[in-house]
Order: structure tokens, then sequence, then C-alpha cells
């Protein structure tokens, strides 16, 4: 029987929502667009990018301006961000993650990034061995808050709903995890306060990553 942690990536392993709220600024920046405050784009945050953009700037996502937005967003995204990542691995986040896997877990990441930005920041964190499976936004038709990445997570690990729980730091996350029949763990340190996560109904609530460890300890 398999068992299997799935975990959000910003705002839950890495603290990366500075980075992102900078990034988006430079974008504006370059292409001459109007500023915008950092709360508006942080608010964004565990959205897909075409998602995050076209909020900001009051506009459809199919507009041309998002998608040369989102492009150059993600080069930015790497100069800015890639060369810190290590540094903004959240505490306990690499032993813990080492622990569950000695506990006999799956691992695996369910994150609104595209796949390929995903899996470079996981390499850049130092954390990407740790991982079964990383699926991004672009390999769903709908992402995060719908069920279908957890159930794409699942697919691939040959796990069933009731033998996996998602970690996330936001209403996004906990959702996802309702839709696909999980438990969730809502962290409290990322993007989403207390009272918007209690919002969404996580089965648990805890502050720290190393209470992410014994949460999930506890329920197996």
């Amino acid at each position: 029987m398999n068992r299997c942690v799935i975990f959000d990536l910003d705002g839950t392993l890495v603290d990366t929502p500075r980075g992102i709220v900078t990034t988006f600024a430079e974008v504006f920046a370059q292409l001459d667009l109007p500023e915008v405050d950092s709360s508006s784009i942080r608010a964004t945050i565990g959205l897909p990018l075409p998602a995050a953009f076209a909020k900001v700037l009051g506009t459809a996502q199919d507009e041309p301006v998002v998608a040369t937005c989102v492009e150059l967003y993600q080069s930015t995204f790497r100069g800015i961000v890639l060369p810190v990542a290590a540094q903004l691995v959240f505490p306990g986040v690499l032993d813990g993650l080492r622990s569950l896997r000695e506990d006999g877990f799956l691992l695996a990441v369910a994150t609104s990034k595209f796949v390929r930005n995903a899996e470079a920041l996981l390499v850049a964190a130092g954390l990407r061995e740790e991982f079964s499976a990383v699926v991004g936004a672009d390999q769903v038709t709908k992402p995060k808050p719908d069920p279908e990445s957890g159930f794409v997570v699942l697919q691939r690990l040959d796990v069933s709903p009731a033998n996996a729980v998602m970690v996330g730091d936001t209403t996004h996350d906990v959702l996802m995890a309702h839709g696909a029949g999980m438990s969730s763990i809502g962290v409290t340190y990322g993007v989403h306060s207390v009272d918007q996560l209690l919002g969404a109904g996580p089965t648990w609530l805890v502050d720290s990553f190393a209470g992410v460890v014994a949460t999930v300890g506890e329920c197996s």
C-alpha cells in the first residue's frame, strides 16, 4: 500500500513570495507598464502565471500583454531567485522530507508553476531528489484549486486518495485536496492568513515544517 505526501512549492517548501513580487515588479518596469502595489501581486501567488498577470493587470488571460509578461517573468525569475534558492528553503524542510521518505512515504510536488520552472527551482534549492513526481500547471487542463493536479499525482504514484495528504500555504491547495478526496495540512508561514486557510477547511493547520512532519506521522 503506497502512501504519499503532496506539497505545494512557493510559500510551502521555499520562501519565494518576496522574489515573486520583485520579479513581477521588474517585468512591469521592463515593459513600461504601470506600477502595481506588492499586496496585489502577493494576493495572486498560488495561481498559474497567466491567471496571476491577468488579475493584476485587470485584463483577460488571452490578451497578448499577458503572454509577453509570462515569457519575460520566466527568464527574470531565473535570474533573481534561482541563484539564492538554496538560502530560501524554509527551516526543517530538507531534513523533514528525508524523514518522511525514510518512513516510507512517496513525496510529490503539485504546483501552479510551469513544470520547467518548478523543476529548475527544486534543483537550485537542492530538493529535487526528494520527490518522485512533480506536476506543474502546464501539465493539466485545470490547475489548482481544481483537483486535477492531485489526481495526476495519485495516478503516477499509484496511491489512493485515502492514503494521501496535501500540504500547502494557500486555500488553492486545501480546495484541491478537498476535490481530490485527500486530507490536507495548511501551513501558516506562507502566503495566506490563518483566517483564509481556516475558511477553506483544512484537515490540520500547523505553523512550521516540523509540524507538518509530526502531523503526517500522527495521522499515518
